[in-house]
C-alpha cells in the first residue's frame, strides 16, 4: 500500500443510525429539508456511495442510470416496487434481506413502520412523485 493510498477502517452502521433522526409518515412530497436528517452517507464505494435511512411511509419513483443500486433491510420491512414493462413488481423485504435493483429500473418503497436501510446507489439519482410515463 504506498504512502498516499489511507488504510480502510470498519465503519459502525450502528453508529451511522445514532446519527440519522427518524422519519415518520414519508411521503412522495416529503420537502428535502424534512428528509435530509433522515439518510446519511456512510462511504463512498467505487463510483457510487454507501447510505443508511430511516423512515417509515413511501418514497417517490427512483432510479439510477448508471448501474445497479442494492437495497438491505437492516431492521424492519417494507415492499420495494420494481416497474418493468409499466407494470409494478412488489418485492417484500424483511430485516437481512436484499434486493439488487438493476440500472435503469424505476422503484419505490412503502414501509409503513419504521425501516432501517442500508443502500450502495449509483450516482446520479433520478426522482419522480408520479408513476413514470417512460418505460426505459
Amino acid at each position: 500500500m504506498s504512502d498516499k493510498a489511507k488504510m480502510p477502517s470498519a465503519i459502525s452502521i450502528k453508529n451511522g443510525f445514532e446519527q440519522v433522526t427518524f422519519l415518520h409518515n414519508r411521503t412522495p412530497e416529503t420537502p428535502e429539508s424534512e428528509m435530509s436528517n433522515a439518510f446519511t452517507k456512510l462511504s463512498n464505494f467505487d463510483d457510487s456511495g454507501i447510505y443508511i435511512t430511516h423512515y417509515s411511509g413511501k418514497s417517490e419513483w427512483e432510479r439510477h442510470p448508471s448501474g445497479d443500486e442494492l437495497v438491505q433491510v437492516i431492521e424492519g420491512e417494507t415492499t420495494l416496487y420494481l416497474l418493468i414493462d409499466g407494470t409494478e413488481h412488489p418485492n417484500r423485504l424483511e430485516a437481512g434481506e436484499l434486493l439488487v435493483v438493476p440500472k435503469g429500473v424505476w422503484h419505490r418503497f412503502e414501509s409503513p413502520k419504521e425501516l432501517k436501510v442500508l443502500t450502495i446507489t449509483p450516482p446520479p439519482t433520478e426522482h419522480s412523485l408520479s408513476i413514470p410515463k417512460t418505460y426505459e
